[in-house]
């Protein structure tokens, strides 16, 4: 019998251990906006660098799912329980679309991967605005009669609180304006139906360098860090912290990846070791530096802290604006 034992521990050891798991078909990453927002743009920036540098044995679809602000998508991935070809996708609605719509959903459904980045919000006006900095704009918006429209990307989301923070800040009035996504918002500023948005940086970025919109001040308390040449002869890190210029209003938001629920620890690693290797691509680190995304990547324990903290730092924000579903 110990001869047996130790001939099967011979050719087991032989065999070496067992094979990792791997997707066996397409992976889907969803979105729960709009194509052009900054969720499709990171989304497909990931497919790119996957495919482009071979990081998985099978293709990369990216699926845009916007209805109900993001909650079509995260209904349809609580549903897909146990599927580990599926990925979405998410910012910070993970926990304001169900706090704010009582969606019977929440990000403890889903499976965190890794949070990828922090994204910085700005206050864009038209190129040919008459304002030069957030306080003029914010001057000439407590006299306007109607108030000044100001776009973004849903209601009772990011966009929207930041609207709400201006005018709790400085008691001017805004008319809010909510759009399938950043593209959209960017695109009715242009074309001067809007006197503001509160884009991302990777929304608004397209217009300002195409000389249809400029950022008057970024929502952060510290510059961006990235000082390359953009647009009318400014880097990001030139373009003013709203608090810097009285705005007293500072928000950023997280970009991360989720999958259903239900998956196996082996599954869960295999997308952590592959958004690792996208983190360190030239194709991702290209794109944080042109749309102005703060470096942060979480994994583990480390990521599931964040989403604790931040979750009930967004409960917070949006009882005080009055947004809570119920409320």
């Amino acid at each position: 019998m110990r001869r047996i034992l130790l001939a099967c521990a011979a050719v087991c050891s032989a065999a070496g251990p067992a094979a990792a798991w791997e997707p066996t078909k397409p992976i889907e990453i969803v979105v729960p906006f709009s194509a052009g927002g900054a969720s499709d743009q990171m989304a497909r920036v990931i497919q790119g660098a996957i495919q482009k540098n071979q990081l998985a044995s099978q293709p990369v679809v990216v699926v845009n799912k916007p209805a109900a602000g993001g909650g079509e998508a995260m209904v349809g991935m609580q549903k897909s329980k146990g599927d580990a070809h599926q990925l979405l996708t998410t910012s910070s609605g993970i926990f304001m679309t169900p706090m704010t719509t009582k969606l019977p959903v929440s990000w403890t459904d889903f499976t965190p991967v890794v949070m990828m980045a922090q994204d910085a919000f700005a206050l864009w006006v038209k190129a040919d605005s008459p304002y030069k900095t957030s306080n003029e704009f914010i001057e000439a918006a407590k006299k306007a009669e109607p108030p000044f429209k100001v776009g973004g990307t849903s209601s009772k989301r990011e966009d929207q609180l930041l609207v709400v923070g201006m005018e709790r800040e400085t008691g001017a009035k805004f008319a809010y304006i909510p759009h399938t996504g950043g593209g959209a918002a960017s695109t009715q500023l242009a074309g001067g139906h809007l006197e503001a948005d509160t884009n991302n940086p990777a929304e608004d970025v397209a217009n300002w360098k195409g000389g249809a919109t400029r950022p008057l001040c970024v929502f952060s308390e510290k510059p961006l860090p990235y000082t390359e040449k953009v647009a009318d002869g400014k880097s990001w890190s030139e373009v003013p912290t709203c608090p810097s210029q009285g705005l007293n209003v500072t928000y950023q938001m997280l970009r991360g990846m989720f999958m259903p629920g239900g998956v196996t620890p082996e599954q869960q690693a295999y997308y952590v070791g592959l958004f690792k290797k996208v983190s360190e691509t030239a194709e991702w680190k290209e794109y944080l530096a042109r749309n102005a995304l703060v470096p942060d990547f979480r994994e583990g324990q480390a990521y599931v802290d964040f989403l604790k903290t931040d979750e009930e730092r967004h409960r917070e924000l949006l009882t005080k604006a009055g947004f809570i579903a119920g409320n």
